[in-house]
C-alpha cells in the first residue's frame, strides 16, 4: 500500500505538471522510473488512465476520475498524518496563503511576519498573485477575495472593503481642471488598468442610480503600479482600488476626485474551506489575521479620502 499511495503521488504530479518530463523533474527522479510506475499501475489496473504524446499527456475518461479519487485519498492520509502529529491540537505544520500582489504585499505580508514571530512550529508559504486561485484544486489554506464572493461552501471573515477610486497628479489638476461630474472624464486623457477594473467604460453611483462613462484611454496597462506611474508622471486621470493608490495620496503625489460619485465599496473576506476539524494552525492565523487586516486596511481606506 505505501507504494500504492507513492505511484499515486506521482501520478497526481505527472498531470500537474503536464507530462512526464516535467512531473519526473518536480518529483526529482528519472523519467524512466515515473513512466515506468505509471505504466504499471495502468496494467494492476486493467485501465488506460493518461494518452501520452509529444506535446505532454491527458486524462482519459478512467483516468479523470481515478485522479480525483487520488487527490481525495492523498488529502485524506496527509490530514489522519497532521492529526497524529500533533497539528489539530497545537498550531503546527505549514500553512500556504494567496494574496492580490499589492494587498498581499501592504497588508498580508506584515501580519504573516508577525504571526511567525508567535508561532515558531509554524511555517507559512505566501503566494501573491492576481490570478484567482482555486482553494480546492491548488490545496489554499487561506485566500485574500476583493470583491462580491459567489455562493460556495467556503467560511469567509470579512476584514474590510475597497473602493474604486479615480486619481491624478496635482499638477495635471492644476493644468487640466478637476472633474466636477463623471461626464468630464469623456474630455481627458485617461490610464486604464486592464486586470480589475473595465478599461474602455468607468461606473460611478449617485443617488441610487449607475453610469457608464466612456474613457479615451491614452495608455493601458496591465498593472495598477504601471497605471499609478504614469498618472503620476502626469499623462492624465486612472481608476484603481483604493489601497493600491493610497500611499502615493498620503504622500502628495496623488490626489482622488470624484469621491461622491464612487460605485458602492468592495467586500474584502479572507476565505478558507469548511472542514469537520480546523487545523490549529488554520485556527490561530485566522484569530491572529482578521482584526489585524481588518485595522490596517481601515486605515489605508482613510489614507485615499485625501
Amino acid at each position: 500500500m505505501p507504494d500504492r499511495l507513492q505511484t499515486m503521488a506521482m501520478l497526481v504530479k505527472v498531470v500537474d505538471e503536464g507530462s512526464i518530463t516535467s512531473g519526473a523533474r518536480a518529483l526529482r527522479m528519472p523519467i524512466a522510473t515515473v513512466s515506468r510506475r505509471i505504466s504499471e499501475l495502468e496494467a494492476d489496473l486493467n485501465a488506460e488512465l493518461v494518452q501520452r504524446s509529444p506535446r505532454g499527456l491527458t486524462l482519459t475518461e478512467a483516468g479523470t476520475a481515478y485522479v480525483a479519487a487520488c487527490r481525495r485519498i492523498l488529502e485524506e492520509v496527509a490530514e489522519a498524518e497532521r492529526g497524529a502529529s500533533g497539528e489539530f491540537t497545537a498550531p503546527r505544520g505549514t500553512l500556504t496563503l494567496t494574496a492580490p500582489i499589492v494587498f498581499g504585499r501592504l497588508y498580508v505580508l506584515p501580519v504573516v511576519t508577525a504571526f511567525l514571530q508567535c508561532h515558531p512550529e509554524v511555517n507559512i508559504q505566501l503566494q501573491l498573485t492576481d490570478r484567482p486561485m482555486s482553494i480546492g484544486e491548488e490545496h489554499i489554506d487561506v485566500a485574500v477575495r476583493i470583491g462580491p464572493l459567489p455562493d460556495s461552501g467556503l467560511i469567509a471573515r470579512k476584514v474590510g472593503e475597497v473602493r474604486q477610486v479615480v486619481c491624478a497628479s496635482p499638477a495635471y489638476l492644476d493644468k487640466h481642471g478637476r472633474p466636477s461630474a463623471p461626464s468630464d472624464l469623456e474630455r481627458t486623457s485617461c490610464i486604464t488598468f486592464d486586470q480589475l477594473l473595465a478599461i474602455q467604460a468607468w461606473r460611478f453611483e449617485a443617488e441610487g442610480e449607475s453610469l457608464r462613462i466612456p474613457v479615451q484611454a491614452r495608455l493601458t496597462v496591465n498593472t495598477a503600479e504601471a497605471a499609478l506611474d504614469a498618472a503620476e508622471a502626469g499623462l492624465g486621470f486612472t481608476r484603481v482600488l483604493s489601497y493600491q493608490s493610497a500611499p502615493r495620496i498620503q504622500a502628495g503625489r496623488l490626489e482622488t476626485v470624484l469621491q461622491a460619485w464612487e460605485p458602492t465599496p468592495w467586500p474584502i473576506h479572507l476565505v478558507y474551506e469548511r472542514r469537520p476539524l480546523l487545523p490549529q494552525k488554520l485556527r490561530a492565523f485566522i484569530d491572529f489575521a482578521v482584526p489585524c487586516i481588518a485595522q490596517s486596511v481601515k486605515a489605508g481606506f482613510a489614507g485615499a479620502d485625501r
